[in-house]
């Protein structure tokens, strides 16, 4: 069970990954009834720390916290080339031979490199950094397509916002479906994403003026038990099905089918740790129609049974 968290920052660290793990892990939510997290932002000189855009942050811990983390979190230095000071990178080798976990963001995985701990794992980064990482640790299995790798005890995440997407996969893992999406709600971003860094490489992530389908998306959320067509929705906005199809892409990057199923699988992840509805009608209330398409599903976005998930991850007994 996940409960006390470090950040570890070096100087020119980069902000916007620091403010999402302080967001992710650091935020009490309490009001909502969601878990708080024992945190804390450590560095190996405590005072002053130079972010890469000027200002500076008061971080008063040094490396003591380590030693007692479930988590480590190395937030990016301002360059690949940053150096670690050594007591940093013996903490990180202590903290996973204790069984702690440790996650970088982004260029925060040349600090796991230094310290030996990508020898022999897949791992990832942010995609312009991907080759300098592989060429400076040979024996680290660096896949630059993906958002995020979990190997156990270490984790890796790409650029920026795929702190958020490892972030809230961390809390699914340790607090449930309903924890995380909870969070994910606060926090105004999806649940989880689809596909991996390559669709940002070359193509842009498409502009959108307004989220216009919002209301659409809270109704669709609402109604996941039911036969919804593109046709269906297209007509509820008042659009012609190709027009919303476009419109639908351009706010949330992917098909209304795909987002539909992406869903209904969490619906299904949820049901399956905290209800005691058979497999049938799991599939059922979260809009498969069978066990078999919900396996399909499950299997295909979740890398597991429908069975054997809640045998892991049930959150009550039978």
């Amino acid at each position: 069970m996940l409960r006390n968290v470090v950040v570890v920052v070096h100087n020119r660290v980069e902000p916007f990954e620091l403010a999402v793990l302080c967001e992710v892990f650091g935020t009490d939510r309490s009001d909502d009834g969601l878990p708080v997290y024992d945190f804390s932002v450590v560095s190996a000189e405590p005072g002053p720390v130079r972010t890469n855009i000027g200002f500076t942050i008061d971080v008063p811990y040094d490396l003591g916290p380590l030693e007692h983390a479930d988590l480590i979190a190395v937030a990016p230095p301002g360059s690949p080339e940053s150096e670690s000071p050594p007591e940093l990178l013996e903490a990180l080798r202590r903290a996973v031979d204790r069984g702690a976990r440790v996650l970088s963001v982004c260029t925060g995985a040349f600090v796991l490199g230094a310290a030996g701990l990508l020898d022999g794992r897949p791992c990832t980064t942010h995609w312009r950094h991907a080759d300098k990482l592989q060429t400076r640790f040979p024996n680290a299995l660096v896949n630059p397509d993906v958002l995020f790798v979990d190997d156990g005890a270490v984790l890796t995440s790409a650029g920026s916002a795929a702190a958020i997407d490892l972030g809230l996969y961390i809390i699914r893992q340790s607090d449930g479906v309903a924890v995380a999406n909870a969070i994910a709600r606060r926090m105004v971003v999806p649940p989880q994403r689809e596909g991996g860094q390559r669709q940002y490489v070359e193509t842009p992530v498409p502009s959108c003026e307004a989220d216009t389908l919002a209301p659409l998306l809270s109704w669709m959320l609402a109604n996941l038990d039911q036969d919804i067509s593109v046709e269906d929705l297209a007509a509820r906005v008042l659009l012609s099905p190709r027009t919303f199809a476009r419109r639908f892409r351009d706010e949330t990057g992917t098909t209304p089918h795909s987002w539909l199923t992406g869903q209904r699988v969490l619906l299904a992840q949820q049901l399956l740790e905290d209800s005691d509805h058979g497999i049938d009608s799991v599939a059922d209330l979260a809009g498969f129609g069978s066990a078999a398409v919900l396996r399909h599903h499950f299997l295909k976005r979740v890398g597991t049974t429908p069975q054997a998930y809640r045998r892991t991850f049930r959150r009550r007994p039978a």
